[in-house]
């Protein structure tokens, strides 16, 4: 390990910094965009990226909301999006473009859903329009045969290669090397590539035969980061034989309003001065064994943020004095690896969604930097 004075600050690019980042020359289509997450990791890394599909309509406000201007947003479902009019649209012939990127959605396989259970039956989204999950990843591969891209990316959740579902992985790695690619698969996780949070994701890397190259994957940071790097104002409490707490602040700053955390932790909050602020849990989760919540570690990585089903608390609740309370969505940018001024919108329900749905921006940057120095700038 790296000793932590070597271990550069946490820090994510603001959008006006990502926005005025050189071209490096190279080109991105993308589909299954959510609010950005991948997106944002490619820009990170100098990649334009040309057209975006993604049909949720609370994920195209988002991602609409910070795309940049010469990026086209297809709003419609994928089974209706030809490659014909993806080259059409962005001017480019079938061969040309630098990068594929897709994210098929992923709670076909995830180990925190259903499973198998789910398969072959619809889900239903916000807008009410229903589709099979775990079906989507054809509809991927199809434009992946029309398009030609030199490289592509295809990511899913850990699960994809885990127990049952792992018959269906091989059968997505056939038809991706059937259409003339040599394709690896790694599970990569987010906390060794500069993201304050566990977080598994299979990705596939693919490379065009005729080019020779093969695929390469990043390779792990020799650091970590955790949570109170992201989030520098949480402070460690420490309870003496009366009973009492002694805050003891980590960071030398001196906030104006502050939630007290009764068992280990104490997070001070500067911007915002009201409780009602927070999203609190119900009396009934309180506890510090309240059902399906899961209690944060400031001196680590936090755990994986997902995407909780209706009338479940949302991943990480943190305890208090006051009652157990969930990250404001402006910590969870920063645990999630998005910029600060990352443009979000709907409820915070339906903000947490879009980040817990997302690859973390700077996970994909690294996985961007490596096929840009690697692969397409050797070609």
């Amino acid at each position: 390990m790296t000793a932590p004075s070597d271990k550069p600050p946490y820090l994510v690019p603001s959008m006006a910094e990502i926005n005025s980042l050189p071209w490096n020359g190279f080109n991105v289509v993308s589909t299954f965009s959510g609010c950005g997450g991948s997106c944002l990791g490619y820009r990170m890394a100098g990649f334009r990226v040309v057209w975006a599909n993604e049909f949720v309509p609370a994920a195209q406000e988002s991602y609409r909301a910070n795309k940049a201007a010469d990026c086209f947003l297809d709003c419609r479902d994928i089974h209706q999006v030809t490659a014909e009019e993806i080259l059409a649209q962005t001017g480019l012939q079938a061969g040309e473009l630098d990068l594929f990127d897709g994210s098929p959605p992923c709670q076909a396989f995830s180990t925190a859903g259903k499973r198998e259970k789910g398969w072959g039956k619809g889900k239903r989204y916000e807008h009410g329009a229903v589709q099979c999950n775990e079906q989507l990843f054809d509809e991927y591969i199809r434009l992946l045969r029309g398009l030609q891209p030199k490289t592509f990316v295809a990511e899913n959740v850990s699960g994809l290669v885990k127990g049952t579902a792992k018959g269906m992985f091989l059968e997505i790695l056939r038809d991706l090397k059937a259409n003339g690619y040599r394709v690896k698969c790694k599970v990569l996780d987010a906390q060794w590539l500069g993201v304050p949070q566990m977080r598994q994701r299979t990705i596939f890397v693919g490379v065009r035969e005729d080019l020779g190259l093969e695929p390469v994957h990043p390779k792990p940071l020799p650091y970590r980061y955790s949570v109170r790097d992201a989030i520098p104002w949480i402070t460690k409490v420490v309870q003496d034989t009366k009973g009492q707490f002694d805050i003891r602040e980590q960071d030398g700053s001196r906030p104006n309003d502050t939630i007290t955390i009764s068992n280990a932790y104490h997070l001070m909050v500067e911007a915002e001065t009201s409780i009602s602020k927070y999203v609190m849990l119900p009396p009934s989760r309180q506890g510090n064994d309240a059902f399906n919540t899961t209690e944060v570690d400031p001196s680590k990585p936090c755990g994986t943020v997902t995407v909780a089903s209706p009338g479940n608390d949302l991943a990480v609740p943190i305890p208090s004095k006051t009652g157990r309370r969930k990250f404001t969505i402006a910590e969870l940018k920063r645990i999630c690896a998005f910029p600060d001024d990352f443009v979000l919108v709907g409820s915070y329900a339906q903000q947490w969604e879009r980040l817990g749905n997302s690859v973390p921006p700077v996970m994909m940057m690294h996985v961007a930097e490596v096929i840009r120095d690697e692969i397409l700038r050797r070609l």
